[in-house]
């Protein structure tokens, strides 16, 4: 049965289970079988279909894990950017801060608290410097291109483009410092030349004495690395980036840095290492002065010139690999290091150096905050004299293992001093200078003074003395037997045969009849200003002395008997100012005995090297004069003597004051004392000594029989038996009185005499 409109109703299972794939809906005949069409593919991005929840305990776990991390990062990053946006807003203020704060550039360029010394020889060259040496401003254009790429090369490569900061330079920083067992913090750094200004600039915080007690205590304070530190040497670097060019911080930088042997800035190492400007340095005088910013003193070439050059051929392969040197210039900088100028290399006079800085004004030496130039009495060819002798004498004469010292001292008879050692180590600088500071006893050296003060009081070269045995009553100490250094005695000599020979009892007895006082006073009027013994022992040389004073004190006699003031300065000026602010603080004094008096002596000290104790000092065509020196137990040894126009000292022995072994006065300081002048002389014109040789005297004469000058009786009698036992001991003629038909002279001067050892047998002076 079909429905009214002639279609077929559908069935109960067409209805539920659809019409079957070849009906058709209308009933009719069902049609051709379509051709198939793939499935579409899923479009990219479209939602799939949820996988099923894994089953079990361990699938319910994962899930919580991923719930939980969800929710951990949705709360870091509602957090985080907002701390972020925090941490961006400080820094920014921070920067702002900084930067409003930043002066201008002219005002970072010389940071020094204090200021410095330039030394200059005789001739007005540079032989020292002392104190922060600052050449004056460059400025990254006027610098050379070469120093300025070492530096951008060695320090920071990405230093034209970074913001202050460099990230990957951090970053590797870090992991080098951990992968060698540091710290983060502790090694390579990562900062940039902009952190490394900061630091500089101790973050815009100026030397202050009253927080800090010296400089290096406030640099120290500057250099320290810690987490906070570095924050804040960053937010300053970046403030500086907001405020400089990237030309200015490096200007900046190439005038504050320290590059070793007291420069600050490359202008002033350039002088102090090469000699010219820093605008004038090739590469490979480039590479070395960028070497130095790693480790100053280290790679000084002032103190290890190969090792700066190693650390320069390390520059110039960074210079090539970033493109700053073609290969050609590479090589050619390796092929040729930069070695030091002529002066640095001298690097002599420290001990000189040091001297005229502590006899100076203080305000202008050694805490002057202005840059001070001195020009100095120091002869560099004299100093080179006296430095080689020194050493080759140690070297050929001294065993290898002694631990003794000399100095030498050699100057003009004004006191202008040419040349000073203070010690073996002829480079030291701000060592103890044993030429000035070291108090020694002078032993025989003495006795040229006491010698003095006779001539000066009548006594005569031929006059005679007793060398004999000698015991002296001092009143407080008991009986006092002198020795002769052989403990031989050769009974009558004279004056210059006991001063040549170096003989203790006759010094003792001409230093009794001349008076203590009279030769204290000679002395301290030479220039011996310690203090003097008071008691006989004085003419033994048991007083102390540096060697500084007994050389200006021998120049006295070289003069013609006037005393001297040692000095070394010259003139003192500030640096760029042509008037001097200060002059001559030595030379010639007032008058200590008669040129007569010190030109027989000069010729009673030439015996003792032609003829004496000396004899290892003569030079072969010239006239010299001298005296040696050994102290009790041969603790020290000197020679002190002239030479045409010199005068030089030299003193050997322990720190310690142990006794030297097998040495005296006449032997190694002889030595070194002819060494030294031998190259003082050399070139230079022969000149006499201003000597005056004395006529003979009577065969009797006795030391100070023409002398009206001695300490009178003070009215105490004489007696027959003391008259005899004082011309015993002086070796006079025995018999009776003078007879009256003497002549007054005669007669008075042998009651003189008399008269003078009745007072020394009474304690007179003691």
């Amino acid at each position: 049965m079909s429905a009214s409109n002639g279609r077929r109703p559908p069935l109960t299972a067409e209805r539920r289970y659809g019409a079957s794939k070849g009906a058709r809906k209308d009933g009719g005949a069902p049609k051709a079988k379509a051709r198939a069409t793939p499935a579409a593919k899923p479009r990219r991005g479209a939602a799939r279909a949820p996988r099923p929840a894994p089953r079990g305990p361990l699938g319910f776990a994962a899930a919580m894990v991923r719930g939980l991390m969800r929710f951990v990062l949705r709360v870091v990053w509602g957090v985080g950017w907002r701390v972020a946006m925090v941490l961006a807003l400080v820094i920014g203020l921070g920067v702002a801060y900084y930067a409003a704060q930043l002066p201008a550039v002219t005002d970072l360029v010389d940071g020094r608290a204090r200021g410095s010394v330039t030394l200059l020889d005789r001739d007005g060259a540079t032989f020292a410097w002392r104190g922060d040496q600052f050449g004056g401003m460059v400025t990254a254009d006027t610098i050379s291109p070469h120093l300025r790429n070492a530096v951008v090369a060695t320090e920071d490569r990405r230093f034209w483009w970074h913001p202050g900061v460099d990230p990957q330079g951090v970053a590797s920083a870090i992991r080098i410092n951990l992968s060698e067992g540091r710290g983060p913090l502790s090694g390579n750094g990562g900062s940039t030349i902009t952190q490394q200004t900061a630091k500089l600039l101790c973050l815009g915080k100026p030397f202050d004495p009253e927080v800090w007690k010296n400089e290096t205590e406030y640099e120290a304070d500057c250099r320290r690395t810690t987490l906070w530190r570095k924050v804040q040497e960053a937010v300053y670097a970046m403030a500086m980036e907001a405020r400089y060019t990237k030309e200015e911080i490096l200007t900046i930088y190439l005038n504050r840095a320290y590059l070793g042997a007291g420069t600050r800035g490359f202008e002033a190492a350039s002088q102090r290492y090469f000699g010219k400007p820093a605008g004038q340095v090739n590469p490979a005088e480039a590479a070395m002065l960028a070497g130095l910013l790693k480790a100053p003193t280290t790679y000084a070439p002032t103190n290890n010139l190969a090792r700066s050059q190693d650390r320069a051929r390390v520059i110039v392969g960074l210079m090539e690999q970033q493109g700053y040197l073609s290969a050609p210039e590479a090589q050619d900088a390796r092929a040729n290091p930069a070695t030091l100028s002529a002066t640095a290399q001298q690097d002599q006079g420290g001990y000189f150096a040091d001297w005229v800085m502590d006899t100076g004004p203080e305000f202008f030496t050694r805490d002057t905050t202005e840059d001070v130039v001195i020009r100095t009495t120091l002869d560099p060819r004299i100093q080179t004299a006296a430095e080689t002798a020194l050493l080759r004498v140690f070297e050929e004469r001294v065993s290898p293992g002694s631990e003794a010292q000399a100095a030498i001292v050699v100057m003009s008879a004004d006191g202008a001093v040419r040349a000073m050692v203070g010690g073996r180590n002829v480079t030291a600088s701000g060592a103890f200078n044993r030429a000035t500071q070291a108090l020694r006893q002078t032993g025989s050296a003495f006795k040229p003074f006491i010698y003095a003060a006779a001539l000066d009081l009548g006594m005569q070269p031929f006059d005679l003395v007793d060398d004999s045995p000698l015991t002296m009553n001092i009143p407080g100490s008991g009986p006092w037997s002198p020795e002769n250094y052989d403990r031989r005695y050769d009974g009558m000599v004279t004056l210059t045969e006991a001063l040549a020979e170096s003989r203790n009892i006759p010094a003792v007895k001409i230093s009794e009849q001349a008076g203590r006082e009279n030769v204290r006073t000679v002395a301290s009027m030479f220039g011996i200003d310690s203090d003097l013994a008071a008691g006989p022992a004085l003419a033994l040389g048991v007083s102390e002395s540096t060697l500084l004073e007994m050389t200006g004190a021998y120049a006295g006699i070289l003069n013609g008997g006037s005393s001297v003031t040692p000095y070394g300065l010259v003139e003192l000026r500030l640096k760029g100012d042509d008037t001097p602010l200060m002059g001559t603080g030595g030379g010639i004094g007032e008058r200590v005995i008669t040129r007569d008096a010190a030109e027989k002596l000069t010729w009673m000290m030439s015996r003792v090297v032609a003829e004496g104790t000396g004899g290892r000092a003569q030079i072969d065509g010239w006239e010299v004069a001298g005296k040696t020196g050994t102290t009790q137990g041969a603790r020290d040894a000197w020679f002190v003597g002239f030479a045409g126009d010199y005068v030089a000292g030299v003193w050997m022995g322990y720190d310690d004051n142990r006794p030297l072994s097998g040495v005296t006065g006449g032997g190694l300081p002889a030595t070194i004392w002819r060494e030294t002048m031998v190259r003082v002389l050399e070139g230079q014109p022969v000149k006499p000594l201003p000597m005056r040789v004395p006529e003979p005297a009577p065969a009797d004469t006795i030391a100070g029989a023409a002398s009206q000058d001695v300490s009178p009786s003070r009215g105490q009698a004489s007696d027959p038996e003391t008259d005899r036992l004082l011309r015993e001991m002086l070796g006079a003629p025995q018999g009776t009185a003078p007879a009256p038909t003497q002549a007054p002279a005669q007669r008075d001067r042998e009651g003189l005499i008399l008269d003078v050892l009745t007072n020394i047998l009474g304690g007179a002076g003691n």
